[in-house]
């Protein structure tokens, strides 16, 4: 699978003009629009890795781009909330209650106020809990990212069922692990070699080596598990 997805930004006759046309919009990401072209287009790979195409597709139809684009960015938005929400929940709660210990009045001699120190462990526990969920979402996110781009719509990314029944799975997992490895080491690479300019493409090619894996790991995964049910071992 790894080979697979390494090579698959270069398997396209017209590769380099896609990697440059990539890189471009990268570097002129400030202009918001490109973005969303960026974003459509991974939709385009996560369904062709999805559909088992060898090739990576080329930049044509930019309207159909942006919209895909401007859907993928609604949903990871909307997915970044689960995460944000009981963040800004924990700040309030953590707020109220510094407040009220600070408006308090004094303790009496000999008696200990513990507010400040609950109040710490509250925020450890809080912090530590979202982190962990974070994790889980971010686990899940690229399977909702892969079955909106496969089925076409919308309701697809909140498909609950059928996302985590792609995402529990061996391909899934394998592919999540290598995007974090190899996603990493190339995005390093990548971020080193800003200041000249380089590191835009080396990016652009890492995100459709990420897209790839996503794309083709929910489906083998989510494919297998249909297979395995339609088809029952007795």
């Amino acid at each position: 699978m790894l080979g697979d997805a390494l090579s698959y930004p270069r398997n396209s006759s017209d590769w380099i003009p896609t990697i440059l046309i990539g890189g471009v919009l990268s570097l002129l990401f400030v202009f918001i629009i490109p973005i969303f072209i960026i974003q459509g287009y991974m939709v385009r790979v996560l369904r062709g890795a999805a559909k088992g195409e060898t090739a990576a597709p080329s930049f044509t139809n930019w309207g159909e781009l942006i919209v895909d684009g401007l859907k993928l960015v609604i949903i990871n938005f909307v997915y970044s909330l689960i995460v944000l929400i009981p963040m800004i929940a924990l700040s309030i709660v953590l707020g109220i209650g510094n407040s009220l210990s600070a408006g308090a009045p004094g303790p009496e001699p000999g008696v200990t106020v513990g507010a400040a120190p609950a109040l710490g462990i509250v925020g450890f526990l809080g912090i530590l809990v979202i982190g962990l969920f974070s994790i889980v979402v971010s686990y899940f996110i690229p399977a909702a990212q892969a079955n909106f781009a496969i089925e076409g719509s919308l309701g697809a990314a909140f498909d609950i069922s059928t996302i985590v029944s792609g995402a529990m799975t061996s391909e899934y997992f394998v592919a999540w692990v290598l995007v974090l490895v190899v996603g990493s080491i190339l995005s390093f690479i990548g971020g080193l070699l800003f200041i000249v300019i380089v590191g835009f493409f080396i990016l652009f090619y890492t995100q459709v080596v990420t897209y790839y894996l996503f794309g083709r790991g929910f489906a083998e995964g989510l494919g297998k598990k249909r297979r395995d049910v339609a088809e029952p071992d007795y």
